[in-house]
C-alpha cells in the first residue's frame, strides 16, 4: 500500500507534468500570439489623420439601409454605396473568351469597400533624376512627395511605360495592342492614367500639377472611406450661352488628377472604349498621325466626361426604379462643396483648377483648392487647356 507521502509526492510530480505540456501547447498557439508584423506597403496606415480608408466604427441603421438601396443623388452626406448586381465567379480557363469588360473585371477586380491604394503615378519623357527633367517641373513634382511622405511616388518615363503595361496587362492582350498602336505620345499618356489607375489605383497627376493640400483632406472626414471609389473634379462649367464655342461639355471634368480605387468601373469603361476604338480604327486603317479626330473626344476630357455621366446613369450599378430622370451637368454647375454619386465624389471647380479666375473659381488659397494644373505649360498638348474647341489640333 502506497503511504500518505508517496501518494502525495507521486500527485505533485503529474500535476507539474500536466501544468508544464499545458504551458507549452499556449506557447504554440498561433491565435493567441500578438501580431507584430508590419503593415503592408500601398495603402493608408491606420494611424495617419485622415487617411481615407475603411472605417472602424460599425455601420449605423442608415448605412445598412443604403447598402440595399444605392443612392444616385449628389449628395454631401455619406451614405454607402455597393453595386446593385454581384459580380459572379468567372472560371479563369473561360476568362479570354469574355468581352473585354469582364476580362478587366476578372483580372483587375473592384472593392468598393477596399483603401485607395498609397500612389502617386506621375509620367513624363524624363526621369526626376535625369539632367533633361526640366527645372520648371521640379517643383510640381517634389510638391506631391513633400506633402505625402508616407506614399509612393513614382515618376514613370515612356520607355519604362511600354514595360509597365506589358507586365500589368499581359493577360489582357488586346488592351496591350491598343496602346502599342496609338501612334502619338499624347494618346498613350491619356490612355496610360486610365490603365494605371484601373490596376493598381492611387493618384494620377500630370507632371505640371503641384499639389496644395494632402490627398487626405480631399473628402471631408464625415464621408466615410469605404463608401466611395473615384475621386474627380470639374474642370470647366462655363455658364455662357455660347459655351460650346468654348468647352466640349457644359460640365467637363478633368483628367489631369483623379483618385481611384483599382478597378473602378469607370476606369474600367473608359478602358474598353479607347481599347475598342483604337482597334476598330486599326483594321480600317484610320489609325494615323494624320487622323481628324480630335484627342479630346478620343482619350481626352471630352470621352472621360461621356464616361462618368454613363455611369452615374447606368441601372447595372443603380436603382432606377425610383429614378426622378438621369443624373446631368444640372446636377454639379456652380457647386461649392464636394457633390457624391454612389461611389463617385465630383469636387468642385476650384479643387481641381483653381486662380483661372473664371466659372466661379476660388483661389489658390482657398480652403477647397487641391491641386494647380498650369495650363500654360508648353509641352501640354493644346486638346487639354482651356480654349476654344474649333481650334483644337488634330491628329
Amino acid at each position: 500500500m502506497i503511504s500518505f507521502k508517496r501518494a502525495l509526492l507521486i500527485a505533485g510530480t503529474l500535476l507539474t507534468f500536466f501544468l508544464f505540456l499545458r504551458s507549452r501547447h499556449k506557447s504554440n498557439d498561433p491565435v493567441l500570439r500578438p501580431l507584430n508584423s508590419p503593415k503592408p506597403t500601398g495603402s493608408f496606415s491606420d494611424n495617419q489623420p485622415n487617411a481615407l480608408q475603411d472605417e472602424s466604427n460599425p455601420p449605423s441603421p442608415a448605412d445598412v439601409a443604403a447598402k440595399s438601396a444605392p443612392s444616385r443623388t449628389p449628395t454631401d452626406s455619406g451614405e454607402r454605396y455597393t453595386h446593385k448586381k454581384p459580380k459572379t465567379q468567372v472560371i479563369m480557363g473561360n476568362v479570354k473568351a469574355k468581352p473585354l469588360r469582364e476580362q478587366l473585371a476578372y483580372q483587375f477586380p473592384y472593392d468598393p469597400e477596399g483603401k485607395f491604394p498609397a500612389y502617386i503615378w506621375q509620367t513624363w519623357k524624363y526621369a526626376p533624376a535625369s539632367g533633361d527633367f526640366g527645372e520648371s517641373l521640379r517643383p510640381s513634382e517634389a510638391s506631391w512627395s513633400e506633402l505625402h511622405p508616407n506614399f509612393v511616388h513614382e515618376v514613370i518615363t515612356d520607355n519604362v511605360a511600354v514595360h509597365l503595361m506589358r507586365h500589368l496587362y499581359a493577360s489582357v492582350p488586346t488592351v496591350l495592342d491598343a496602346y502599342n498602336s496609338l501612334p502619338l505620345p499624347v494618346l498613350k499618356a491619356d490612355f496610360f492614367r486610365y490603365l494605371i489607375l484601373l490596376a493598381r489605383g492611387g493618384i494620377y497627376s500630370d507632371i505640371d500639377t503641384a499639389a496644395l493640400q494632402s490627398a487626405v483632406n480631399w473628402v471631408p472626414q464625415e464621408v466615410p472611406r469605404s463608401s466611395y471609389g473615384l475621386i474627380i473634379g470639374i474642370e470647366a462649367d462655363p455658364d455662357r450661352p455660347d459655351w460650346h464655342e468654348w468647352y466640349s461639355r457644359r460640365i467637363q471634368f478633368c483628367q489631369w488628377t483623379i483618385q481611384a480605387k483599382p478597378g473602378h468601373p469607370v476606369l474600367r469603361e473608359i478602358v474598353a472604349k479607347i481599347t475598342e476604338d483604337t482597334l476598330q480604327m486599326k483594321r480600317e486603317g484610320t489609325l494615323t498621325k494624320d487622323s481628324k479626330r480630335s484627342v479630346m473626344e478620343f482619350t481626352g476630357p471630352g470621352v472621360w466626361t461621356d464616361t462618368v455621366f454613363d455611369y452615374f446613369n447606368d441601372e447595372e450599378y443603380f436603382d432606377m426604379s425610383t429614378s426622378q430622370g438621369n443624373i446631368t451637368w444640372e446636377h454639379f454647375t456652380g457647386i461649392k462643396a464636394a457633390k457624391k454619386v454612389g461611389d463617385v465624389v465630383v469636387l468642385p471647380i476650384t479643387s481641381f483648377s483653381p486662380g483661372i479666375q473664371t466659372m466661379g473659381a476660388g483661389e489658390d488659397d482657398d480652403p477647397m483648392a487641391f491641386v494647380k494644373h498650369a495650363f500654360e505649360g508648353s509641352w501640354k498638348p493644346e486638346s487639354e487647356r482651356h480654349i476654344e474647341e474649333k481650334n483644337l489640333p488634330k491628329w
